[in-house]
């Protein structure tokens, strides 16, 4: 007589409990496994984008060389970076930062520090100049010229680089205005040393992306300046570095104003919350500093093992005066 007739019930498992909701400990991330064809049809996004990631040098440059053949800009004028696109407030700071006697302290009383550590608000461009920009921008959007996006969080935006941007103006920006300012406020993390960099435009917009989850760039120093255009809501936030748990972490909110840019450690975490209205562009610019990450990488926070990439690739080299073309394997 079973268990079950004789009034003590037979106990089970779901025939799920040997497939589903299986956690693998080393990527904190639960998964479900029938058969590996099931498995392989599930998570093929995940090689798609690492088979993504491996031709991504090679892909950018093919797209840049099209779109030099077939695009045609509005405004030619905006891809070189001229003083009169800059705010004055902007080349105030700067022409201080060059000033002998320049220190940290006398700096933080030209910039507006915000509620999260070490994070800095100041005026960067004209608006006449966003304005152009955007238009630019828009224009390229609409063309029929291939278009990459900046990464596999942001759906919407444009690689500065592959449209022409890079030496003439991020380059400039980089060399010969923003550094000055890291290298009083971020010496710590690279900021005197910053030799390379990733530049992208995000758009944000009620119908396509209207946030950005919470993360960390890929980055020593970041700059994040907002362009425009109207939109409502959709301050960023800030909470700790990314060593500290977010269980330990109180985020800060952060106004972000059209014109004005937003300077930070590249591996302090934040987000963008979401928009009520409107389209909004942001220039995001990801500087680096190969002195720093050659030692560790700050993505998978290994020693870099080095594959060749195209340009600034992710900004490691092998040697000082090696080029600035490695990316790190392992991300």
């Amino acid at each position: 007589m079973s268990n079950e007739e004789g009034g003590n019930p037979q106990f089970y498992f779901c025939d799920c409990f040997t497939t589903d909701n299986i956690f693998l400990k080393d990527y904190k991330l639960h998964v479900r496994f029938v058969s590996e064809q099931q498995f392989r049809l599930d998570y093929q996004t995940i090689s798609q984008e690492v088979d993504r990631r491996r031709r991504l040098g090679v892909a950018s440059a093919e797209r840049a060389a099209a779109i030099k053949d077939v695009y045609h800009p509005l405004h030619p004028h905006v891809y070189r970076l001229q003083e009169s696109y800059l705010a004055p407030k902007f080349k105030q700071i700067v022409e201080y930062c060059r000033s002998p006697g320049a220190s940290e302290e006398g700096l933080s009383d030209l910039l507006e520090e915000e509620a999260a550590a070490r994070v800095y608000r100041f005026p960067v461009f004209e608006k006449s100049f966003c304005e152009e920009l955007v238009e630019e921008l828009e224009h390229f959007e609409q063309s029929s010229a291939p278009k990459g996006r900046p990464n596999t969080m942001n759906h919407y935006g444009i690689l500065l680089n592959e449209l022409g941007f890079d030496e003439g103006f991020i380059t400039a920006l980089r060399e010969h205005y923003l550094h000055s300012l890291t290298s009083l406020l971020y010496p710590d993390c690279g900021g005197r040393c910053l030799d390379s960099h990733k530049a992208f435009v995000v758009k944000y917009d009620m119908n396509e992306d209207v946030d950005l989850s919470y993360h960390y760039d890929n980055a020593e120093v970041t700059l994040n300046v907002s362009l425009g255009k109207d939109f409502t809501e959709g301050n960023l936030y800030f909470g700790d570095m990314k060593q500290v748990p977010l269980s330990e972490t109180e985020c800060s909110e952060v106004e972000h104003r059209v014109t004005e840019g937003l300077l930070h450690r590249g591996q302090h975490m934040h987000g963008a919350l979401p928009i009520s209205s409107g389209q909004r562009w942001n220039l995001i610019i990801w500087m680096r500093a190969s002195r720093e990450r050659n030692k560790l990488c700050p993505m998978c926070n290994k020693r870099p093992t080095l594959v060749e990439g195209e340009g600034f690739a992710d900004g490691f080299t092998k040697h000082p005066d090696a080029p600035l073309n490695a990316s790190c394997v392992l991300t």
